[in-house]
């Protein structure tokens, strides 16, 4: 859900880098968070309850229960803050999924499987499906409705209409083709 960057103020506010797209739903009073640490961290095992989410010049700023002074709050710096999550649950848009919903899934290109979804890449100017393919190895795919038009959860499908070269190994430029100029006969 997101990572703790440093300590704000001397409240025990923390500046948070947000991993998710719907902050005011996921980030709530009440909201408990498992912390991703090292197993020798002092806070291995435990988590964070959310009293509050402040906004500050566009950066959020979360204050948790138990974490009343700057000491605390500098404490969690570099965590990284999990939520536990339905694995079924729906994303409540018709064109979004949960990255554990597309890892797994055959993808089909024109009716034929050609790998499977190995993870999906979170880059910024578009979202990237690493695909296993047993002739290509991993091949990186746009997650864009141009090249992947439909995925199927039920049916456990992700559908690619790539543009060509991109399953197939380019063909071999290292030799530049020889022209042979023609000649006059006279």
């Amino acid at each position: 859900m997101g990572r703790i960057t440093k300590a704000h103020g001397l409240k025990g506010g923390i500046k948070l880098e947000l991993y998710t797209d719907d902050p005011d739903r996921r980030f709530t009073p009440g909201a408990t968070f498992t912390l991703q640490v090292p197993d020798d961290s002092p806070w291995s095992g435990k988590t964070l309850e959310l009293d509050e989410l402040r906004w500050y010049n566009g950066h959020p700023v979360a204050f948790f229960a138990g974490i009343d002074d700057r000491t605390g709050a500098e404490s969690l710096a570099r965590i990284i803050l999990w939520v536990e999550q339905d694995a079924d649950a729906e994303t409540g848009e018709d064109d979004a999924w949960y990255d554990h919903q597309l890892v797994g899934l055959k993808v089909l290109r024109d009716g034929v499987e050609v790998g499977t979804v190995a993870r999906v890449d979170h880059m910024p100017a578009q979202d990237l499906l690493a695909i296993d393919t047993p002739s290509s190895g991993e091949v990186l795919v746009p997650f864009v409705s141009a090249i992947v038009p439909a995925v199927d959860i039920a049916a456990g499908t992700v559908t690619v209409t790539p543009p060509a070269g991109l399953f197939e190994d380019p063909e071999d430029t290292s030799r530049p083709e020889t022209i042979t100029p023609p000649t006059d006969e006279a």
